[in-house]
Parts: C-alpha cells; structure tokens; sequence
C-alpha cells in the first residue's frame, strides 16, 4: 500500500529538471509494486502450492530485501535532488515509511526461511536415518528356501 501511494505521488510530479532521481523512484515503486503484488496473490489464493519446486519462503526473502535495499536508495536519491514541492517530499516520506515496512518483512522472512531450512535438514536427516536401518535389517522368510535337493 505504501509503494502504490508513493508511486501515486512520484506519478503527479509534471515537471523536473534533473529527472533521473525521478525516475528512478518511479522505477523502483512501481517494479516493487508490481513484484509485492505477484506475490500476495500468488499466497491468497494458496496458488504457490501447486509448485512445490520452487522455495516460496527464500522468494520472499528476496523480494522483501531487495526492495527494501533499492527503496531506500531511491529515497535517499530523491529526497537529495528533490524540488522541495509537496508530491516529491510526500514520496520522500512515504518511500521511507515503504522502506521501513519492507525491512520489518524482510526480518520475519528471514525467520521463517530459517525455520523451513530447520525442519527440512531435520526431516532429511531422520529420513536418512530410517532408511539406513530399514537396510540393515534382516527379514527372515521361511518361504524362500534354498532348493538343493
């Protein structure tokens, strides 16, 4: 919500002189945006289920760290080569506010990364555990006898 209002604010700016700083704010919240959005309806609708292949809690770390690294650069950019108008310093805030929201979700995905990466080396671990003494064990079938005779 916070990447769309201060994709909102970046977008009514009508004029600038040293643009870049702009731009790439506008670059960063929509692609942020964009990103987040994919996800949250990928989870609601319990869709990452259905590809099990790919690590959904690592996605997240992801994602959630890499926009709270580039969200507070292109605040950082923005708020040194803004205009001082109300749009820009409103996206200044608000990419700040977005970049410290990011940085809270990217510490509970870190937890929850750590804590799956837990269970699966644990599951791992005692599954090869049971297969090892599964193998060593001696079934003893008085059907399958030698026929020498």
């Amino acid at each position: 919500l916070l990447a769309l209002i201060a994709f909102i604010c970046i977008e009514t700016i009508m004029e600038c002189s040293p643009c870049e700083g702009l731009y790439f704010f506008e670059f960063v919240s929509c692609s942020a945006l964009v990103v987040t959005g994919a996800l949250l309806l990928l989870f609601s609708l319990s869709l990452h289920t259905r590809i099990p292949q790919i690590n959904w809690n690592l996605t997240d770390l992801v994602n959630t760290g890499l926009s709270t690294f580039f969200f507070f650069i292109a605040s950082v950019v923005l708020a040194a080569l803004n205009h001082k108008t109300g749009a820009e310093i409103a996206a200044v805030v608000f990419g700040f506010l977005a970049t410290a929201v990011y940085a809270v979700n990217a510490l509970v995905a870190v937890q929850r990364w750590r804590l799956s990466s837990r269970q699966q080396s644990s599951r791992q671990s005692s599954d090869y555990i049971r297969a090892r003494t599964e193998s060593r064990e001696v079934v003893h079938r008085p059907e399958i006898q030698r026929l020498d005779a």
